[in-house]
């Protein structure tokens, strides 16, 4: 399995392990990193859950090939059951702390998820990117919500618009992760932080988590839904069938006749 969990010191670790595709994520490894919070949020023994992924590399978002032949809403299926929508339920439900540890490149959703943790820490060799226009498609996750608001109009255009690539230190700037630290410290400062909830109490820790969170839960469900839809009609549009069809052929995609 390409998603490992372990749970140590009151810390449900859920890792992306699939270096040799750049951690790309199938839609069974999505899946198993919703049953994985989903059972750190129902085990009384789990304070924090940690998201990693492997030296050099966070996740380089979906597996395009996996994710054209399982497209959300195939086959007439209600594209809200689709595995990446239980995922992003599994996320934005999941009332303990969640700390993420970034490890290296993280694309498309490797960002979006970001904006739902806790805490965010980063690799000093990190680079992320939000390419979704560049494929046809929209922004996912309340990123054409949350990203705005973090980093002013102007700036998320660059990001949502033109897909433009950032560093780890933006991505502080902007509010999206909390600090930037050397390759070879991100995961255990983000482990130490994880563990820092063994001496809060629990239940206090849950409800601020929730208060906080709270003014703004229906606006992103409803963003989550309003892009989830378009997002899913988008994939199925002549302008991302080229653009996919480009980048397995390995070649620009040729907007020019729409």
């Amino acid at each position: 399995m390409h998603i490992r969990t372990a749970t140590l010191n009151g810390v449900q670790a859920i890792e992306i392990a699939r270096p040799e595709k750049k951690n790309a994520l199938t839609v069974e490894m999505v899946q198993a990193m919703a049953d994985a919070l989903n059972a750190a949020r129902a085990d009384k023994a789990v304070r924090a859950v940690l998201l990693t992924g492997q030296p050099g590399i966070f996740t380089s978002g979906n597996d395009i090939e996996d994710f054209m032949q399982r497209r959300p809403g195939e086959g007439g299926a209600d594209p809200a059951d689709a595995p990446v929508f239980r995922f992003m339920r599994a996320l934005l439900e999941c009332d303990k702390p969640v700390v993420a540890a970034v490890t290296g490149a993280a694309i498309g959703v490797g960002v979006t998820l970001l904006l739902h943790c806790d805490f965010v820490y980063v690799s000093d060799e990190a680079r992320l990117a939000m390419p979704f226009v560049g494929l046809g498609l929209v922004p996912e996750f309340a990123s054409s919500l949350l990203v705005p608001q973090l980093m002013g109009q102007r700036r998320a255009a660059e990001k949502l618009l033109l897909g433009e690539p950032f560093t780890a230190e933006q991505a502080v700037d902007c509010g999206i992760a909390n600090a930037v630290l050397p390759a070879a410290e991100v995961v255990r400062h983000a482990r130490r932080v994880a563990e820092r909830f063994n001496a809060l109490p629990p239940g206090a820790v849950c409800e601020a988590k929730r208060l906080m969170r709270a003014p703004q839960r229906e606006q992103v469900l409803a963003a989550i839904r309003s892009e989830g839809e378009l997002f899913s009609a988008r994939l199925r549009s002549p302008e991302a069938i080229e653009a996919f069809t480009a980048f397995f052929q390995k070649r620009k995609p040729d907007f020019s006749r729409f």
